[in-house]
């Protein structure tokens, strides 16, 4: 896993599109429950990382955006504090605490 910036949007979609059976660009914004247990087995096989939500975290889950947030802090977590801060250069810090339930600094 060289790029701890990954999952990214795009990859979100492709996954989607593979549970429906559709095109990337078919996938809607907003996630089901259905599809985001579905989206979280997927990451967690691809990626070899447990996304170890909590019922409040994974309800907090709406869209595709929200998700990839949720699946690069995981990434990020599992590289380990050696990480840095810009390993996930484009979210903001807040987005990845809120998405780990890790507490703000």
């Amino acid at each position: 896993m060289t790029d701890l910036a990954r999952p990214d949007r795009a990859e979100v979609l492709e996954m989607l599109a593979a549970f429906g059976q559709r095109a990337a660009e078919d996938v809607p914004d907003e996630l089901g429950s259905l599809e985001l247990t579905w989206l979280i087995a997927e990451f967690e096989q691809r990626y070899g990382i447990e996304a170890d939500l909590d019922d409040e975290q994974f309800e907090s889950v709406r869209t595709v955006d929200d998700a990839v947030a949720v699946f690069r802090a995981a990434v990020l977590a599992a590289a380990g504090p050696d990480a840095g801060p810009d390993a996930v250069a484009d979210r903001p810090a807040e987005t990845l605490a809120d998405a780990t339930g890790a507490p703000r600094s």
